[in-house]
């Protein structure tokens, strides 16, 4: 009896290994402690606390919005108009605030924005069912143009009377951490547990495997749909706050393009493109390899223009790896 118990210890251990091994986050997390290592050999600069404490704070605001992008990947689809969200909201939160009102009204109308923009996207794409591309593409257009109407394409950098508040928000720190970094923590710990533990998350994962299925079995895939498309722009509603209160200001082109960077650390996190798969500890890693990426070809003096080339290769190399072991798996 003993002895068939410890057997069936040794075997769920073993599995468990295996799986994490097997795991794209896990080596993909390797990557990244790897990298780090070999940075700090390289570069004395790269170790010193003022240059780790800017790493951890600028992946901060794109792992926040890859929490949001991963959930639509798991769902089969893709939202290329959470830059332009971040720019709205990032603009809402400055005019409303310049003109004299609270924090809190100006963060309200910021995500307010935000979650109308998603719910848009989610309607069109669930009951309309215009393809996921195509609507967050037209919105990422709307977005960006809103932003420039509401502040008539001006700079917005005084936030009346609660500007300190805001700065310390997005550029401050809680025992020697930015808070950026914390709301990542915070929301990355939701996000894994809405995805492991609640009937919300299985419900999205089983959308992303087979649609059609899930629906014949009576899961309300529309709605679902459209919680998941709010979500990512409820996200990129924080990202933008937090961002304006880290820079002190904000212009039209907040967040212009960040949507490549978000997707990238969702795809290289393990966020299966066909849908089905993903992790909010992924999201969160693909971020920060990322980062650390920019900030070595930063450090070693290579031209910034090389930058795409190497974030365009981690996502190529990141897919194919996830494309053979697909593939192996099948044959298994």
């Amino acid at each position: 009896m003993a002895m068939a118990l410890e057997d069936a210890v040794n075997k769920r251990s073993h599995s468990a290994l295996a799986a994490l091994v097997a795991s794209q986050t896990f080596w993909i997390f390797a990557a990244t402690v790897l990298a780090c290592l070999f940075l700090s050999v390289l570069s004395d600069k790269f170790a010193s606390p003022q240059n780790l404490f800017n790493v951890t704070r600028n992946f901060a605001f794109v792992g926040v919005i890859a929490l949001g992008m991963t959930a639509v990947i798991i769902c089969g689809g893709i939202d290329l108009s959470v830059g332009s969200i971040v720019g709205l909201s990032g603009m809402l939160l400055g005019v409303v605030m310049n003109a004299g009102y609270s924090i809190w009204l100006g963060i309200g109308a910021a995500l307010l924005a935000s979650l109308l923009c998603g719910l848009i996207n989610g309607v069109l794409i669930a009951y309309i069912r215009i393809p996921s591309f195509v609507v967050t593409l037209g919105m990422l257009s709307i977005a960006r143009s809103l932003a420039m109407i509401f502040s008539d394409n001006k700079m917005v950098y005084a936030f009346g009377p609660d500007q300190s508040q805001l700065l310390q928000l997005g550029g401050g720190t809680t025992f020697g951490i930015a808070n950026p970094v914390i709301a990542l923590v915070l929301m990355a710990a939701s996000f894994g547990f809405a995805f492991r533990w609640t009937r919300w998350g299985s419900r999205v994962f089983a959308i992303g495997g087979n649609a059609k299925a899930a629906r014949l079995t009576g899961i309300p895939v529309r709605p679902i749909l459209v919680s998941v498309y709010m979500l990512s722009a409820l996200t990129a509603g924080i990202a933008g706050v937090l961002e304006v209160g880290w820079l002190g200001a904000v212009t039209t082109g907040l967040g212009q393009t960040m949507e490549l960077s978000v997707i990238a650390a969702a795809v290289i996190g393990g966020a299966n493109l066909a849908g089905g798969s993903g992790t909010a500890a992924g999201a969160v890693v693909g971020a920060a390899l990322i980062e650390v990426i920019r900030n070595s070809l930063l450090l070693l003096g290579v031209n910034a223009f090389w930058q795409g080339l190497f974030i365009g290769t981690c996502i190529i190399l990141a897919v194919m790896f996830e494309r053979l072991r697909g593939s192996r798996a099948a044959e298994d």
